[in-house]
């Protein structure tokens, strides 16, 4: 699958920051500790609508760790999927009388501008489900043949299952005791009551051929993949088992992110399937989570449309932690827009103050945990000044301006 343009991504002087990012499986804040490749696997999109604020939250917090990686002279294997294949995407094409297909390319589409105007560093490989159904039976065939799947004891319909005992490790991610796995998964696209399975909590890999459903020959049978075992099938065929960042929207931490482990560890016999377990908090809207089933929505497509600067995006959504569950509100954008006003009437001057301990300053912010409401602020402390008339320094404006585009992706 096509993945969308980047761009050019300056060299900042000074000494370079190792981000420390924290690991939902062991509730702490760890340093990552890539070798010369740093690997990366983020969920992507499900295309049946375009991209909302909650989702670029989640995609500018990765990119930030994509650019500290690249900042500390590391080389970054980033691989997002698309899931252009399941329920949520069929449902709203059978709504709106839209062919599936046409509406995943157009939604799809949809998303590689609205990242390309954002400035998000592009995936090295941007995979689609589809166009990976060959790797994904092949790996749901080997669970099937090691004893970690299983055929429903349904006739009619014999989807295959993961039994969720298989690793002896279920649950290490999430940390969740089992009524809370129960509701979550109840809630996110499972089905605990499906008779012919030996465990509630057991998840789909294969779903055998429905009339009027889409579905491809296999040697499982005609069917179609179960949406945690994709995530598997991709990251671990392209980036191997543990890898340094498995990252998300936080409501991908049970069960999405539980079962990709278990299916990769299950099917590997290692562990860990990441090293790092990363989640992003969710922003509401009018008190409630943005999301596409509750139609509350501010679309990243329609605030371009009118007009509103892609870096006042950028810097609305980093006003709050990427870890906090948080409200966006019009004055949120307004608000950023003037502080990017300000910084480019700063970075502007001919002059201002020595900006090397602010480059340290948000550098360390960042390498902070993502602690960019204070990487602003460094920033924001340099610009007053600045504008106040103070410092000397003809080299400081480029070196911030340098900074900012290189590790908050903001072009001034």
């Amino acid at each position: 699958m096509q993945t969308w343009s980047s761009v050019a991504l300056p060299r900042v002087p000074g000494i370079p920051r190792a981000p420390r990012l924290f690991d939902t499986s062991t509730g702490q804040v760890r340093p990552t500790a890539p070798g010369r490749t740093a690997r990366m696997y983020v969920c992507g999109i499900t295309p049946y609508d375009a991209t909302h604020l909650g989702h670029a939250a989640t995609y500018l917090a990765f990119d930030l760790v994509n650019r500290l990686w690249r900042d500390n002279g590391h080389d970054v294997h980033y691989v997002q999927n698309v899931t252009d294949i399941d329920e949520p995407l069929l449902e709203r094409a059978e709504r709106d009388h839209d062919d599936w297909v046409v509406l995943a390319l157009r939604e799809t589409a949809l998303f590689r501008e609205d990242m390309e105007a954002l400035r998000v560093l592009p995936p090295r490989e941007f995979v689609g489900a589809v166009e990976s159904i060959p790797e994904i039976v092949e790996v749901i065939a080997k669970l099937l043949g090691d004893g970690a799947a299983y055929r429903a004891d349904d006739p009619a319909y014999p989807d295959i299952y993961f039994a969720r005992g298989a690793t002896g490790r279920f649950g290490y991610e999430s940390n969740y005791d089992e009524a809370t796995m129960m509701r979550f998964f109840a809630e996110r696209g499972g089905d605990p009551d499906r008779p012919g399975k030996r465990d509630p909590l057991d998840a789909l890999l294969w779903r055998c051929a429905r009339p009027g459903e889409p579905s491809w020959e296999s040697e499982l049978g005609a069917g179609r993949p179960g949406w945690h075992i994709e995530c598997s099938a991709i990251a671990v065929n392209r980036l191997g088992m543990a890898f340094d960042v498995q990252g998300g929207g936080s409501d991908l931490i049970f069960p999405h992110h539980e079962y990709s482990a278990a299916h990769a560890e299950a099917l590997s016999g290692t562990h860990p399937f990441a090293r790092h377990y990363v989640h992003a908090g969710m922003i509401a809207l009018d008190g409630e989570k943005m999301s596409k089933s509750r139609g509350n929505l501010v679309f990243v497509s329609r605030l371009r449309a009118d007009g509103v600067d892609p870096g006042a995006i950028r810097l609305a959504l980093f006003a709050g932690h990427y870890r906090s569950d948080r409200a966006w509100t019009p004055d949120l954008l307004t608000g950023a827009q003037a502080r990017l006003d300000r910084w480019r009437a700063a970075v502007a001057l001919p002059s201002a103050p020595a900006a090397e301990d602010t480059v340290a300053r948000l550098r360390d912010h960042l390498a902070d945990d993502l602690d960019t409401p204070n990487a602003l602020r460094a920033i924001d402390a340099w610009a007053s000044e600045a504008l106040q008339g103070h410092g000397t320094d003809i080299a400081a404006p480029e070196l911030v301006r340098t900074a900012v585009d290189a590790l908050l992706g903001i072009e001034l």
